[in-house]
This record gives C-alpha cells, sequence and structure tokens, in this order.
C-alpha cells in the first residue's frame, strides 16, 4: 500500500502595488507563520505573472486595488490555476466576486496574525486533500475531500464534470453534485482516457452516460441525467470517432 508524504510547508508570493503593503506582510509571514517560504515580491500584476513562471509558487498572496490592472485581472489570466489564491484587501465589498474568483481565503488590512495563521491553516489542509486525492491507490476509485474528512467515490458513477475556475464540480450518478478544490485538468490526466472525453474546455464527460448526440444548433449531447454539454468545433471529429470505437468494443 503506498503512503502520501503531508505537506507542512508552502511556497508564496505576495503581490502588492504598495511597497509598505508588501514588505508588511513579508515580515509577519516570516515572524509568526513559518509554514509559509516567501519566494519573492510583486508590485504590478505583470510582475506577478512573471514570478508565477519563474518560481511557480504554490499560494499567490493578491492585492485587489492596483493601478492598470488588479488582482481579478491577473487571475482572469489563468484559466487553469496551479496555485491558490489568497486576497489581500482593505475593502470587504470584494468578498463575493473573490469566492466566485476561486480564492482560498480572505484577508482584510490591517493583517491579524490570528486570522493569517487560520488561513495558512486552511491553505495546508486544501493541499494536503489534493494530494490525497491524487494520490488514491486504487485506479477505480477517487478520494474526495469533503467537510467531515473524505468519501470514496466510483469512478463509473461519474456522469461528468465541469470547471469553475479552481474548482471541479462532479456530477454523480444518484446523488448530489459535489464541488472539490481541483482543477479539470488534473482529472482529465487522473482518470482513464478510454472512459472520459474533454468536450470542452469547462466539461469532462463519462462517454458511457452520453445519451444522445446532436449537430443541429451547434454540437451538443445529452447526458443520461438530462444535462446538455457542448463539444467545440475543434474536438467534435475526435469525440465522433471515440463513439464509434466504444460502440465496436461493446
Amino acid at each position: 500500500m503506498s503512503s502520501l508524504n503531508i505537506i507542512s510547508k508552502l511556497t508564496a508570493i505576495i503581490v502588492d502595488d504598495e511597497f509598505h503593503g508588501r514588505e508588511n506582510l513579508k515580515k509577519i509571514i516570516e515572524s509568526y507563520c513559518p509554514e509559509i517560504e516567501i519566494l519573492g515580491l510583486a508590485e504590478s500584476v505583470l510582475r506577478a505573472k512573471q514570478l508565477v513562471d519563474e518560481l511557480k509558487p504554490g499560494v499567490v498572496f493578491l492585492d485587489i486595488n492596483m493601478p492598470v490592472l488588479d488582482g481579478f485581472d491577473f487571475l482572469a489570466d489563468y484559466e487553469e490555476r496551479n496555485f491558490l489564491v489568497v486576497f489581500v484587501s482593505a475593502h470587504e465589498e470584494f468578498g463575493i466576486n473573490a469566492v466566485k474568483a476561486g480564492a482560498a481565503d480572505y484577508l482584510l488590512k490591517p493583517i491579524s496574525i490570528r486570522e493569517l495563521k487560520q488561513t495558512v491553516k486552511k491553505l495546508l489542509s486544501i493541499q494536503n486533500k489534493t494530494l490525497m486525492t491524487a494520490g488514491t491507490p486504487d485506479p477505480d476509485k477517487l478520494i474526495i475531500p469533503s467537510s467531515h474528512g473524505f468519501n470514496v467515490l466510483a469512478i463509473d458513477d461519474l456522469i461528468r464534470l465541469e470547471a469553475d475556475g479552481s474548482y471541479t464540480t462532479l456530477v454523480i450518478k444518484g446523488g448530489k453534485n459535489t464541488v472539490v478544490s481541483r482543477t479539470l485538468k488534473d482529472f482529465e490526466d487522473s482518470l482513464p482516457k478510454e472512459k472520459f472525453f474533454r468536450t470542452h474546455k469547462s466539461h469532462l464527460v463519462n462517454l458511457q452516460y452520453i445519451k444522445d448526440y446532436s449537430n443541429l444548433s451547434g454540437n451538443l449531447v445529452t447526458m443520461t441525467d438530462g444535462s446538455k454539454v457542448g463539444i467545440s468545433r475543434r474536438k467534435a471529429p475526435e469525440f465522433i470517432q471515440r463513439i464509434k470505437t466504444l460502440l465496436k468494443s461493446v
């Protein structure tokens, strides 16, 4: 039986157009949160993108209000993110948009050390649950993190998956939809390719649950749960070939 290494330390960058904002958060993290290693500081969105590419941080502490391009502009360039985001702002009104953008947490300035420590604890929990899910030893099962621990899901019970920023909604046969803090690309890489097909940048479907296909008004498949999923024009020929291959093997 394989064992999983528990993550106890994360790397991060800080993005803030104000010098004192960057330095203050860096100093607080280094003094009170040894679990976080600060790799770099960025004064703008453009510089932040450079640091993400160069340093591959696990976390981005991101200011929202910045000149020219703001924090939401930064995230808009990352359809699928390999880092967690913590918004750091003096304004409470951005909270709902932060959730929609897939932020792991939201810290208000001035920074509370207690709240920062809670955020770091949450970041480590998210990363370790993701690692646990990715390291499932049984190829026919998925371990899905939940508020009380985790659930074990049979892969064949997955009808489809839908991307929502850095989160993915799992539509499960005979069950409730489940939202997981893991990108659709991660699932695409780990799920069996003979069973699942990426029809669109936001959709991954289980081929055995396809009810019908129509190209009358765009390429659409209807799933057995009644949902309709679009197929990109580029993906349509490959999809049709996959279905033909699947039918021949039945």
